[in-house]
């Protein structure tokens, strides 16, 4: 099966890298420039799941979990955030506010693939 994922990055490089990691995965990737635009996408297409950054423009990666999370027509989509903020506090944050999984920048494709699939495997369980 082909799952969707969305990329939510401010960082257009970081974007492509992500896609150019995915898609020879199977993976059909969207991208987002900003927490906006992600929950409009999130609303549009809903994906199978989110690949989230924290810091970016106009609202933060913590504030769209929270309300995918708190939204029922798309609280059940899993969310990997994917950050440069690593600290404890900042993990904690990500996992509190509803994300599945947190993950440093940078990561390697073999790590990255490996969650994104885990956390889908997961979540289909649930679902069951």
């Amino acid at each position: 099966m082909s799952w969707s994922v969305l990329i939510v990055d401010d960082e257009p490089l970081t974007q492509d890298l992500l896609r150019l990691m995915l898609e020879p995965a199977g993976f059909r990737v969207t991208s987002a420039e900003h927490g906006l635009e992600a929950l409009e996408k999130v609303h549009e297409s809903k994906p199978d799941i989110i690949l989230l950054d924290v810091m970016m423009p106009h609202m933060d990666g913590i504030t769209v979990c929270k309300r995918i999370r708190s939204n029922p027509e798309t609280a059940d989509i899993p969310v990997i955030m994917l950050s440069g903020k690593t600290h404890l506090n900042a993990v904690e944050e990500g996992l509190a506010a509803g994300a599945n999984r947190y993950l440093g920048k940078p990561t390697s494709r073999t790590d990255l693939i490996q969650n994104l699939q885990e956390v889908l495997a997961e979540a289909a369980a649930i679902s069951q």
